[in-house]
């Protein structure tokens, strides 16, 4: 059997489509947008389409597009800049303990600039309560930032009921949707968010290439300053062949956003179901419906989710546990979930990709009972 990537939520392959849209600007058009002859009005024009397409997925401006090296830059830029550019209003933000990192440790540091932050609680499903969301609120708040879908479990949050609370108090609204973005719908305005962001490697693109929408009308400090790239949102020089490959990603998957969905929701059910019917003393971590179509995340009672991985090495998944040198510690999301150990610790998330298939399913169904059974007896 050849090797098996159950790993999508950490990142995914480059579509075909997405590579071969790249090559002309890896191979020939390598001018700098900035430039007014003909060799940067290629690369201008490449870039500007690519915003077109983000635009169009997430159902904004283009204008209200901004490309990045990522999510945790996109993450960055709005929390370090709304605390900075509207410090005289205020200085506390709400979030949540389930946040990635790439929300918790820019929290973290503003802690440390004299802000104050609410990480809300979640219940055992994994989402936050709105009405959690209003009670955090102070006189001094200025930011609400809550994540879209949750990357270990899969937990899609009430957005749009947290967006309409945030507007309600005359708040800002961000959310990191970069696990979301191309698995499920991410209208921005549907989402009622005045941020949101988005990580390329998530969804077929390359790594080092994100974006960040800001509702029009909203002036926030560059969290790069330099020349005026980016309507002087972000500086330098643009990259791209990557910001291509994003804007390619981002056409492909609003195109086949309903096929995908299916695809994977099915060979997700068929998978748990497999699991389910042959091996007991399991429990489904995450909401049973408000989820990722691609993501199952399953404890296993009594077995340690390293070695039982360790023993499966044709099969790429990830532990809800991570392992140092002599203790393991469960990871912040099961523990704010109130996962008990003995269950996080034989954790195992599996995120299903566009090009996995039944066949692979039934193999690692088959492999994991098999290596179950054993490590039980």
């Amino acid at each position: 059997m050849k090797r098996i990537y159950l790993d999508h939520n950490a990142t995914t392959p480059i579509d075909p489509e997405v590579a071969e849209e790249m090559l002309p600007f890896v191979q020939e058009h390598f001018g700098n947008p900035s430039s007014s002859h003909w060799f940067g009005q290629q690369t201008k024009e490449a870039v500007k389409k690519a915003r077109q397409r983000v635009a169009s997925l997430l159902g904004c401006r283009p204008s209200e597009v901004v490309f990045t090296s990522g999510g945790s830059e996109s993450n960055n830029h709005v929390l370090k800049e709304v605390a900075y550019t509207y410090k005289e209003k205020g200085n506390h933000i709400i979030t949540s303990q389930i946040e990635h990192p790439a929300i918790i440790n820019p929290c973290r540091f503003l802690e440390k600039q004299d802000c104050e932050v609410t990480y809300l609680p979640v219940d055992r499903f994994g989402t936050v309560d709105p009405q959690d969301v209003e009670k955090a609120i102070r006189s001094t708040t200025l930011l609400i930032s809550i994540m879209h879908a949750n990357n270990e479990v899969g937990t899609i949050q009430e957005i749009a009921a947290i967006g309409q609370i945030a507007k309600k108090h005359d708040l800002f609204f961000h959310s990191d949707a970069a696990q979301s973005v191309g698995k499920i719908p991410t209208k921005v305005q549907e989402l009622e968010v005045d941020f949101l962001s988005i990580a390329g490697h998530k969804l077929y693109a390359p790594k080092g290439v994100g974006a960040l929408f800001i509702r029009q009308g909203i002036n926030i400090e560059p969290l790069i300053h330099g020349a005026g790239h980016e309507s002087g949102r972000r500086a330098g020089t643009e990259n791209v062949i990557h910001i291509v490959g994003l804007g390619k990603a981002c056409e492909i998957a609003a195109r086949d956003l309903e096929s995908y969905t299916r695809h994977v929701f099915t060979l997700r059910e068929r998978f748990y179901e497999g699991l389910s019917e042959r091996i007991g003393d399991m429990q489904l971590n995450g909401h049973p419906q408000k989820r990722l179509p691609n993501t199952l995340n399953i404890s296993f009672k009594g077995i340690d989710s390293h070695e039982l991985l360790a023993q499966m090495e044709d099969v790429a998944a990830s532990t809800g546990a991570a392992c140092h040198a002599d203790f393991k510690e469960l990871s912040s999301v099961l523990k704010a979930m109130k996962v008990p150990e003995e269950l996080g610790f034989g954790s195992i998330r599996f995120s299903l990709g566009k090009n996995s298939c039944l066949e692979e399913i039934d193999y690692v169904v088959d492999l994991l009972t098999e290596r179950i059974q054993a490590m039980r007896q």
